[in-house]
């Protein structure tokens, strides 16, 4: 199997409570049909029990160079996978 290409490794770190998503990526997740009206994720292929656990994590993001949660940065373009602790991220500029 050939390894993804990805110009970042980057770690992903776990914050205490709830982080909140900024209302432009609200709007992007509902216009794509993965947030319902009520402001709900669903993610296809995603259990509840892992969704939570993703609502506490973040991580600093390379490309817009600012610390994000891990929901906005699962759903961006640049996101190659999830592997052990880490994302490989493709790093285009958006």
């Amino acid at each position: 199997m050939a390894e993804l290409e990805h110009k970042y490794e980057v770690e992903i770190n776990e914050k205490e409570g709830r982080q909140k998503l900024p209302q432009n990526v609200k709007d992007e997740l509902k216009a794509s049909g993965m947030m319902d009206e009520k402001g709900k994720l669903k993610l296809k292929g995603v259990s509840p029990k892992m969704l939570k656990k993703m609502k506490q994590e973040v991580v600093d993001c390379p490309v817009l160079k600012e610390e994000i949660q891990f929901i906005q940065c699962f759903v961006c373009p640049n996101f190659q996978s999830r592997v052990m602790g880490k994302v490989l991220c493709k790093g285009d500029s958006l």
